[in-house]
């Protein structure tokens, strides 16, 4: 694709993301902070003279996914200013190979050096988000089922990968305790019984109400969950046999209610699982356990 120019439109390009543009720069003046400190930049300070100017390009080292680049232009413009030239060669979501641009940059070297590191650590980061995600995506493809992600994010850095997840073709779970109710084993335990627990959420939060999700262990609670007016119901570690009988209960009693599959998920089993006929696949290492896609900053 050609470049486009970030100045003036980065606020709009992070809301397009759905990105809070607060909250990202918030998290970016967070990081810069912990990697300049009080001080600033002590090696380039040093060795770069202050009137030296860089033309610099971000080039992918590996093939993958991208997910990040308005969190870069977001970064660039903290600390450069809107007028800052950054051009996006590519846009997230595009697969891209060894070699391959993804943006390019000509600015005053000491600031440029001074925002690389963060720079790669977050592009790099939701690009490996990104990449893992594709895969999953690509092993269920044409079976229905969708690959979601987890609450298993890492602190503060919540919203950013699952946007990533989104960038890699997954979908989102709830983004918090706060916007959905997954009644989980615990929960179970503690109120008693499914059926009671989902009672006493449905008296909390009468419809329409947040989304409410059940984690069951086996086919009588998947049952007892139906009963009692689940919509959504997470079949926890539940090998593909099970799942099938699980799908075909629930099918023909209550067509409608949304399955999704957790545990003991891999991709080397991800197709099987997906072709029982549950509607999602929760996956906790999407975000967790990516490894990071190798991004460089050269000088062009």
């Amino acid at each position: 694709m050609s470049a486009t120019s970030t100045s003036g439109g980065v606020e709009g390009m992070l809301r397009s993301a759905g990105l809070d543009p607060d909250e990202v720069r918030d998290l970016l003046r967070a990081t810069l902070r912990e990697d300049l400190g009080d001080h600033g930049d002590l090696t380039s300070m040093a060795t770069v003279p202050e009137d030296a100017v860089l033309d610099v390009q971000w080039t992918a080292r590996q093939a993958g996914v991208v997910a990040g680049l308005p969190v870069l232009a977001a970064l660039v413009e903290e600390v450069l200013g809107p007028e800052a030239p950054l051009e996006l060669v590519r846009s997230d979501g595009d697969l891209v190979g060894p070699g391959d641009v993804l943006a390019t940059l000509r600015a005053p070297a000491r600031p440029v050096l001074g925002l690389e590191r963060t720079s790669l650590n977050l592009l790099g980061h939701l690009s490996g988000v990104a990449t893992l995600t594709r895969a999953w995506v690509d092993a269920v493809k044409g079976t229905g089922a969708r690959i979601r992600d987890t609450r298993k994010t890492m602190p503060l850095l919540r919203s950013l990968q699952k946007y990533a997840v989104r960038c890699g073709g997954g979908v989102n779970h709830r983004a918090g305790l706060y916007d959905a109710v997954l009644v989980k084993d615990n929960h179970v335990a503690a109120a008693g019984r499914v059926g009671a627990a989902l009672d006493a959420v449905r008296a909390t939060h009468p419809p329409p109400g947040p989304v409410v999700q059940v984690e069951v262990d086996d086919l009588r609670q998947l049952c007892e969950a139906l009963a009692h007016g689940a919509t959504q119901v997470l079949l926890d570690n539940m090998p593909p046999a099970v799942l099938r009988e699980a799908v075909s209960v629930c099918r023909s009693t209550t067509p409608g209610v949304l399955l999704e599959a957790s545990g003991g998920l891999t991709l080397d089993n991800a197709r099987e699982v997906a072709e029982t006929g549950v509607d999602f696949l929760a996956v906790g290492a999407l975000t967790h356990s990516a490894p990071q896609l190798d991004i460089g900053l050269d000088v062009a």
